[in-house]
């Protein structure tokens, strides 16, 4: 009989979880399409310094290696 009353204890603060989680859901301020826009574009060109910066670093460090051997 524990074991039954532990497992609805469970699933009790699961469906607790799910419902605090949706309530917190509609809470949220969505961005609206210019918004998304905006940040799609500044998240795609800072992904892309990003991969240059680092694709600058291995090459330098790169020809380190290649000098010193």
């Amino acid at each position: 009989m524990a074991f039954l009353a532990k497992m609805k204890q469970g699933f009790g603060s699961s469906f607790a979880f799910f419902a605090d989680s949706w309530a917190e859901l509609k809470k949220v301020r969505w961005p609206n399409r210019k918004e998304l826009t905006s940040y799609t574009i500044v998240v795609l060109v800072t992904v892309v310094a990003v991969g240059i910066y680092f694709w600058l670093l291995d090459i330098g460090i790169s020809r380190l290696v290649e000098l010193i051997d």
